[in-house]
């Protein structure tokens, strides 16, 4: 009985890390399944159907980063982690409404925990989202010497 409960509990943990760590990819996927179900109700067969989604969801995820780290307006920046981190929000809810399931705990009790764990798969999401690209900070902000030339990897690296 021991065994099992902390069993289930890594279980749960797992799932919770994975929903975490892949939270920025709700968007994309969601966007790349619907495409290729709509390629295989006009006949594409499973390969193609297959294909498409995965176009259209590296797709998605492509411009969502290239927008992210071209643009510098702060609201224009917002609203695109924010059309990240929406989905990713919902399918935090739907992942602690499912998981609380598992407890046996009243309705009231799983909306509630569900709420909150949207909230945070969301604002997870979003900080994922913002560090990808930290962009300008502006002028007047004193920065580090060499701080143009510093890439992670690169030769210059020391």
């Amino acid at each position: 009985m021991i065994i099992a409960t902390l069993l289930s509990l890594a279980g749960i943990g797992v799932m919770l890390w994975l929903l975490f760590a892949f939270a920025i990819y709700a968007l994309p996927f969601y966007a790349g399944l619907s495409a290729a179900f709509l390629a295989y109700e006009h006949d594409a067969g499973w390969l193609g159907a297959g294909i498409v989604g995965l176009l259209i969801g590296a797709a998605v995820l492509l411009v969502g980063q290239v927008l992210f780290a071209t643009l510098r307006s702060a609201v224009a920046r917002a609203i695109v982690a924010a059309v990240y981190a929406v989905p990713a929000g919902v399918a935090g809810y739907h992942a602690v409404h499912g998981l609380s399931a598992i407890g046996g705990m009243g309705e009231a009790w799983r909306v509630g925990f569900s709420i909150i764990g949207a909230a945070m798969v969301a604002v997870v999401a979003w900080a994922r989202v913002s560090a990808l690209y930290p962009g300008d900070p502006g002028p007047g902000v004193i920065r580090p010497p060499h701080a143009e030339r510093r890439m992670l990897g690169s030769a210059n690296d020391s």
